[in-house]
């Protein structure tokens, strides 16, 4: 559950514990190979997932302090005067813990300016407190700790800075972006905005009681849908809204109606979009009334979790192939678009070593250890990770010893002469198993008994 802070119209107000709702013949591979750009090595410089979320509209500041904000518009009294939610997350793994007692601690800072041109329109500083009750929750990479404030400001356009600092670690992350703020009065819709909880208001000259997602995030095969608040201004009873769902490339994956309520004075509700029909990546929701000419828009993206680089469900399911038997894999392989959340979902859950946890504790290793062969063995294959020597790391892990020697015969005939072979042996205690690489011309290949037994072994410890 995360923490959240929200500061509405200058009043403080903290909520903890709040519902949010992981040597011989090669070793024969499955098609389609993965896109190896996908997982750098360790050391390599990785994917910036901050760009992406920039990208779809997003504020979002990199390492060593990350955040991603929203900026959302909605509808105050008068039309002169706009309501503007600024809503930011960090995952707590950006913030320096300590112990209190039998809790961990961790202090941070949110600096808001909001600036039309030399002209100071609004600004807050808050000093917030995370609390966690294990040293577990302390390493969480997901949405964790969301800050939320509203401005009422006029219609046009401003520059907003925001910098969230690290007490504890004394670091912090900035970004600066344009915001255009809209006038919104009858025949207006307000910013759509995915939230985890929406209570709406019956009034304008209050606030709309929500608490974002200002990510605006799903996690493949954990969510099955995704919750977008939206707001319409105007006379009558009820409004018909239309919504489409498209991807990155513009085909249209979704398209429904909604017929919003009318709440006081203006119309609300919560509109539910499925992620199954969405898939893996990125889309824009769009909004639009049928009585004027009024659309908006909001992006969505879709991962396999915040550890994993954004990636194909195909590209996923190759990736995996040491990691589950061939069984599972050849059913999530052979799923419909429909089919695939559902499929995932069960997946993660008969893989998942740690139930209780939102990670997939083993399936984290296993992607780490990718990242390690991709580097160690780049020499015997690029990508390292599809060498043998990458491929027995990342399916059995690290060897508990290796030792290196001299022979005075080919391996690949098993006859003595004066050719000397540079030996491997990857010895693990736990299989009680010892695996043997060659050398050929600097690249280590396994021996073909070697090869064998890896594949026995695999195939009997693969989930």
């Amino acid at each position: 559950m995360p923490t959240i802070s929200k500061i509405c119209s200058g009043s403080l107000l903290v909520f903890s514990a709040v519902t949010a709702a992981c040597g011989g013949a090669p070793v024969p591979h499955v098609n389609p190979e993965p896109d190896p750009r996908v997982l750098p090595a360790v050391g390599e410089q990785a994917p910036d997932i901050s760009e992406l979320y920039r990208q779809i509209g997003l504020i979002a500041a990199p390492n060593p302090v990350a955040f991603v904000g929203k900026v959302s518009a909605f509808a105050s009294k008068t039309p002169d005067t706009t309501l503007l939610l600024v809503s930011i997350s960090l995952p707590n793994r950006a913030l320096t813990f300590s112990r209190e007692g039998d809790r961990y601690r961790a202090p941070y800072e949110v600096n808001l300016v909001l600036n039309r041109g030399s002209v100071d329109a609004g600004s807050v500083n808050a000093m917030e407190i995370v609390r966690v009750g294990s040293f577990r929750e302390i390493n969480r990479s997901d949405e964790s700790v969301i800050f939320q404030h509203y401005f009422h400001v006029a219609p046009g356009l401003y520059t907003l800075s925001a910098t969230v600092r690290d007490v504890g670690g004394s670091r912090s992350g900035t970004q600066q972006v344009s915001v255009s703020v809209p006038m919104l009065g009858a025949g207006g819709l307000s910013t759509p905005l995915l939230v985890y909880e929406a209570k709406g208001r019956s009034l304008l000259d209050s606030a709309p009681n929500v608490l974002a997602s200002p990510r605006s995030s799903a996690v493949f095969g954990r969510d099955s849908t995704v919750a977008v608040y939206v707001e319409a201004y105007g006379t009558g009873a009820q409004l018909p809204v239309d919504f489409t769902v498209r991807n990155d490339k513009g085909v249209q994956l979704w398209r429904d109606s909604v017929q919003l309520a009318r709440n006081g004075n203006l119309f609300s509700g919560i509109v539910s979009v499925p992620i199954s029909t969405v898939g893996v990546g990125t889309a824009q929701i769009s909004f639009s009334r049928r009585d004027v000419r009024d659309s908006v828009q909001a992006p969505l993206f879709v991962s396999f979790g915040e550890d994993i680089p954004l990636m194909s469900f195909e590209d996923m399911v190759a990736y995996l192939r040491f990691f589950a038997n061939p069984g599972r894999l050849n059913a999530l392989r052979s799923a419909t678009p429909e089919q695939r959340a559902t499929m995932w979902a069960e997946f993660l859950r008969v893989t998942d070593p740690i139930p209780e946890t939102a990670t997939n504790e083993d399936m984290q290793a296993y992607f780490s250890r990718i990242q390690i062969a991709n580097l160690q063995f780049r020499p015997d294959h690029n990508p390292g990770w599809l060498s043998d020597r990458g491929m027995v790391f990342v399916a059995l892990g690290e060897p508990d010893q290796i030792t290196e020697r001299n022979v005075n015969q080919s391996v690949t005939t098993m006859q003595a002469g004066a050719t000397t072979t540079r030996l491997q042996v990857w010895q693990y205690r736990q299989f009680n198993s010892q695996l043997v690489f060659y050398d050929e011309m600097g690249r280590w290949k396994l021996t073909r008994p070697s090869e064998t037994e890896f594949l026995a072994l695999n195939s009997r410890r693969a989930r």
